[in-house]
């Protein structure tokens, strides 16, 4: 928990290794001491017990533990800073502290939970220490040197917290612990008070509720603090339902004799430890207040309330309105049967006991209810004879009480599709039995419906993924379903773009479809009905864009067509005009050699009379437009190169000449 010299260092091993469990009230988080902010607490010897880890995030190299701790927890009733003081009785005592948020926890995860921290001081040094305007951090790891002070943490209005004081001195030398010098508010304003009373069993028995925890220790055992008017009927004894020895709400008061059904009201008075009750600040509760209660005619504990039952129920849990004695119900659960239209078995009976008694007794079955009926479940004498008793100890009469399960439900559905060009329709049905009354479809493509049978469009031709929820109004299951339209239809081809005359070109489809039957139409007069035909132009006047229209029929009947150029040369011999007139009439605009288209390796460069490169190309598709930096040229005759290899030869070619730019 700190740095250590050498012989720290073996006095905490010798101790560690005999680390003890600590038994005393207050020194385990599950017991802390409640706390008054307006008292001073002296702890007058420490126990030593302790050594649980601490897994504190800003001093996690420390390995800090609890050593000889005390633990105090409080409720923030006003925000602000919280500020205290630990006054060791010995001044040479090493005292350190952290301070906790266990709002909504279990108070022992402080040992498994370091983000519960919310300040702390593990100073290695000796003397009084705390939370205050002194301290300028929030938290102080373990280490001669370190202040002693931490700064004060937040507290949130609303907030349960959790102190814990351990001593890391070998010693039982005792401190005081007084809360001062911070904003927030730790001491519970409401007045103690008394909140209800109310009669129990034989009306012998009277539970008394109060209006906050208050001490346990101010009640007496014979309660001397309580008396019943208007008949002054002596009280017996109290017992307040302490849950961790220091704090309660509750009091169980017992009576001398029972009473007779009427109206009655329990006072309070100072009991013979000269008080009433007490909170923890030492407020007591008025003397001579009241809480009235009414005590009815004594009335049998009836089998008359179930849990409402779901779907396919495994258990039924019956509700009663007084405890039920645990050891007086049969394990086996045959003090129950149930009767409706088919045989349900019953296999436990499973109690939540708490001091012996249950409200409520849930049977489980031999098997899930699935089917719809009207039942009842029955109570019934046991193989010995005997029914389960309530908490006044008077037998549950025998009766029954009504429900009623709902059918399981399925939501499998079936289809039905009819195949259009454009659209197809699909009819979704489901049979609606078991009592479904309820449809909730989603049909892809963003389509919902509510309805039983739903017809959907679709102009999409894939893959559906259709969903289908269904409820009874109690049962509820879901469907998933892929559907598959088989009439989904894309057309393309592929072919060269350009070709030689009388030369084998290859068209390749690209349809995908059912049953697909082709057609082609070259646009030279002839046809094909093969899939992957090849196909030679014959050579055109000129060089001309002949289209080639694919059309495909699939087995619904549909036809899809597609229309593309091909551009076929009259020839595919390299020529080289010997003229060209650039302008903006989009006649003979360009000079470039024409149809090399068979090549590769090409470059084009024209020269001006001086031998100076006004053109230049690797690109067989551009040309010269008879301008020089933009402007046009006048009337004149420019020499030109060309080179490239055959493809069919693989003959490397190098051409020169000359042109006439004419304007």
């Amino acid at each position: 928990m700190r740095v250590l010299t050498l012989l720290s260092c073996l006095l905490l091993l010798a101790r560690s290794g005999g680390a003890q469990t600590c038994n005393t009230h207050g020194q385990t988080p599950e017991t802390a001491f409640p706390v008054c902010g307006t008292s001073v607490f002296t702890q007058t010897t420490v126990p030593l017990c302790g050594g649980r880890t601490l897994p504190s995030p800003a001093c996690s190299r420390d390995q800090l533990t609890d050593v000889n701790p005390f633990y105090y927890k409080f409720t923030c009733f006003e925000a602000g800073t919280l500020g205290f003081v630990i006054t060791p009785k010995n001044n040479s005592s090493d005292y350190d502290w952290e301070v906790y948020d266990i709002t909504g926890r279990k108070p022992g995860d402080i040992f498994n939970d370091g983000s519960l921290v919310v300040s702390s001081n593990w100073s290695g040094e000796t003397g009084t220490t705390g939370a205050s305007a002194q301290g300028n951090q929030i938290f102080v790891c373990a280490g001669t040197g370190k202040p002693l002070w931490s700064s004060m943490p937040q507290l949130v209005k609303g907030h349960e917290y959790l102190l814990l004081v351990s001593h890391f001195t070998n010693s039982q030398s005792g401190y005081d612990l007084e809360f001062k010098g911070g904003t927030a508010v730790i001491t519970d304003p409401k007045a103690p008070g008394l909140q209800n009373a109310t009669a129990h069993c034989n009306a012998q028995t009277i539970r008394l509720k109060l209006n906050k925890m208050m001490r346990c220790n101010s009640i007496t055992a014979s309660g001397s603090e309580f008396v019943i008017l208007p008949n002054n009927t002596p009280v017996s004894s109290a017992s307040p339902i302490c849950g961790n020895g220091f704090e309660t709400d509750s009091v169980e008061i017992r009576l001398a004799r029972p009473l007779d059904p009427g109206n009655y009201q329990l006072a309070i008075r100072a009991g013979t430890d000269a008080n009433t009750i007490l909170d923890n600040c030492g407020n007591g509760v008025p003397e001579g207040e009241l809480a009235p209660f009414k005590v009815d005619p004594t009335l049998p504990t009836r089998l008359d309330s179930i849990v409402p039952v779901g779907c396919a129920p495994n258990q039924l849990t019956l509700v009663f309105r007084k405890g039920v004695y645990c050891n007086t119900v049969a394990a086996d659960g045959s003090d129950f049967v149930i009767q409706g239209p088919y045989a349900v078995g019953i296999t436990r009976a499973v109690l939540n006991c708490q001091n012996g008694l249950s409200e409520t007794i849930t049977l489980e079955l031999a098997a899930p209810m699935v089917d719809a009926g009207n039942f009842r479940v029955a109570l019934r004498r046991n193989a010995s004879g005997t029914v389960p008793t309530d908490e006044c100890g008077n037998p549950i009469p025998l009766g029954a009480v009504n429900f009623t399960v709902a059918d399981t439900v399925s939501a499998a559905f079936t289809y039905n599709i009819q195949y259009g060009c454009t659209t197809d329709s699909v009819q979704f049905n489901h049979p609606g039995t078991r009592g479904v009354n309820q449809w909730s479809w989603i049909l892809d493509e963003g389509k919902t419906s509510t309805v039983r049978n739903p017809l959907a469009l679709y102009n999409v031709f894939t893959t559906k993924n259709i969903r289908l929820a269904v409820s009874n109004g109690v049962c509820v299951d879901t469907a998933d379903t892929k559907v598959v339209l088989e009439n989904f239809l894309s057309l393309d081809f592929k072919a060269t773009t350009e070709e030689c005359p009388n030369e084998p070109v290859q068209f390749t489809s690209t349809a995908v479809g059912r049953g697909l039957r082709h057609r082609w139409v070259f646009g030279d007069g002839t046809t094909s009905s093969e899939a992957q035909p090849v196909h030679r132009f014959n050579a055109p006047l000129r060089t001309a864009a002949i289209n080639v229209t694919y059309s495909v029929t699939d087995s619904f009947g549909c036809t899809r067509s597609v229309t593309k150029p091909i551009t076929i040369y009259s020839s595919c011999t390299v020529h080289v005009p010997n003229a060209f007139t650039p302008g903006s009439d989009g006649r003979n605009d360009l000079f470039r050699p024409l149809n090399a288209f068979r090549i590769d390796g090409y470059e084009f460069i024209v020269y001006n009379r001086w031998g100076q490169e006004v053109f230049r190309t690797r690109d067989p598709k551009r040309g010269w437009d008879g301008r020089i930096s933009g402007q046009l040229q006048n009337t004149g005759t420019y020499v030109w190169t060309l080179r490239y290899r055959e493809l069919s030869t693989g003959t490397q070619m190098e051409r020169k000449g000359s042109v006439v730019l004419i304007r």
